[in-house]
């Protein structure tokens, strides 16, 4: 009986264990270093300067998502700042919320400044150059299974006929209508 009850205690430690180390992965995907760490790599890989956290801008997205919580629907706020949704049936992390944003990069074309194949402004309000302060929030909806995620941005981004971050000669990517001619050789 003496070995019986180690071994109970000993499973119920290890699922202590596992449900605690779970829950803080989750926290720690969903805090204002991880949220920063996902955008500000994206900018990077454009050019773009960092954003820092502010804490205002997040304590507006947190409020906005609690009015959200009982419907549990994407709205935006219509607010003053730029504003990306996700939602999803089950728990997402803020992480992997960015990440379904910056996964629209394919879509945008710099040359025509527009999005190509379906939606891109997500990603285009991440890499928005003028966008410097950010703040995230994440509700559980009152469902207890779905969660919204948003992320603010000051000042907006996604202007008409404006362009999200500039980029030189030397790093658009080549098309058949850029391409430089293959030249002749000599006989």
């Amino acid at each position: 009986m003496g070995l019986h009850t180690i071994s109970m205690v000993g499973l119920i430690g290890i699922c202590i264990l596992v449900a605690t180390s779970r829950c803080q992965m989750c926290k720690a995907q969903n805090s204002p270093q991880d949220y920063l760490k996902a955008h500000n790599s994206a900018r990077s890989q454009v050019g773009v300067g960092p954003m820092r956290w502010d804490a205002t801008v997040a304590s507006y997205a947190q409020r906005y998502l609690n009015t959200l919580k009982g419907n549990c629907k994407m709205v935006h706020s219509r607010g003053p700042y730029g504003e990306n949704l996700a939602w999803s049936s089950a728990d997402l992390t803020g992480v992997a919320a960015v990440k379904m944003w910056v996964a629209e990069k394919p879509k945008y074309d710099y040359n025509s400044n527009t999005c190509l194949g379906g939606e891109c402004r997500h990603y285009t309000q991440v890499v928005w150059r003028n966008s410097l302060r950010l703040g995230c929030a994440k509700v559980r909806c009152n469902d207890a299974r779905s969660t919204i995620i948003s992320c603010n941005y000051d000042p907006p981004g996604n202007y008409i006929n404006q362009r999200p971050y500039d980029i030189t000669p030397f790093q658009l990517p080549f098309t058949n209508n850029n391409a430089f001619p293959v030249p002749l050789q000599d006989n």
